[in-house]
């Protein structure tokens, strides 16, 4: 038998740069998907080869949200249901940046849902990283428009039963030019996922789906983290293309997930540079265009 191979204490996890080491631990319970994650979103920004001078994180609020903390890069952590706003200003601003928003799905569907459609419609240049855990976690299990119909809630003790948002759907009728959807079990593909974001212009948008044991999975009698990664396994359908009408969710049946929008539109900067164009002819000054140029150079 071969001697035991020593372990090397200096070694650094590759993703460990990526965060912010003094803000560990985390808050967030044993058994939530967040963590994975993120983990996946750092491994993308190591492969795709992001600029990271050029990289911003923007979250809202919720279990979600404070992923902006805890990672290493330019991050803003905004208010409730304001990220896009934020990333959008953001945007405008300094268009050469790229611009990530990661945020759970109440506050980009519920108080920001509003933020979230038109966004789609002007195909703003953003990544959304929407991680869906089907209830509002923070705040104490209450019914999210994510929540599909016969969940206990805390708000829904008998279970819900009103229809829930198709965020795929949602997005892929507003205008979207990407659009997927992947569970923390199938981390490869939403890395790649990530990574094809990176390469897309305009409005991009990932969910993913993620275990709240403490309340979701509790409360349903439906296990714990662990649980919900064999549940992930056994019921989720890979199926690229196909219509996102298709792909709504309930509680225990089948988990459509892959790529399912991915098509090419002139982004809101575009649009609106061409538009002051043929208004204003040569009266028009393109001060974003020299900012971008005068910084490549």
């Amino acid at each position: 038998m071969s001697a035991a191979q020593p372990v090397n204490a200096c070694e650094v996890n590759p993703v460990e740069p990526f965060l912010r080491m003094d803000r560990m631990p985390h808050i967030w319970c044993p058994g939530c998907g967040i963590g994975t994650t993120v983990n996946c979103f750092a491994r993308a920004l190591v492969d795709s080869e992001v600029d990271l001078k050029h990289l911003v994180v923007v979250s809202g609020i919720g279990c979600t949200g404070r992923v902006a903390g805890y990672v290493n890069l330019d991050s803003f952590h905004t208010t409730h249901g304001r990220a896009i706003p934020f990333a959008t200003g953001l945007k405008l601003a300094n268009p050469k940046l790229n611009v990530v928003v990661y945020s759970g799905d109440g506050d980009l569907s519920a108080i920001g849902g509003n933020h979230l459609i038109h966004a789609a419609r002007r195909n703003v240049d953003l990544k959304i990283i929407c991680v869906n855990n089907l209830i509002y976690g923070m705040t104490g299990g209450q019914t999210a428009p994510t929540t599909p119909g016969h969940v206990i809630t805390s708000t829904s003790p008998y279970g819900t039963f009103d229809t829930n948002f198709n965020l795929p759907h949602l997005v892929d009728a507003a205008g979207a030019v990407y659009v997927a959807r992947w569970t923390v079990y199938h981390v490869r593909q939403l890395t790649r996922a990530i990574q094809e974001s990176f390469s897309r212009k305009g409005f991009s948008f990932i969910e993913i789906i993620s275990p709240c044991p403490t309340l979701y999975q509790r409360r349903n009698r439906m296990g714990d983290g662990l649980g919900a990664l064999k549940y992930y396994k056994q019921v989720s359908k890979i199926r690229n293309g196909v219509p996102t009408s298709e792909v709504g969710l309930s509680k225990a049946g089948e988990i459509t997930v892959g790529t399912f929008v991915d098509r090419v539109r002139p982004d809101f900067i575009e649009l609106m540079r061409a538009s002051l164009h043929e208004t204003l002819g040569g009266r028009y000054v393109d001060t974003l265009h020299m900012e971008e140029t005068e910084c490549q150079s």
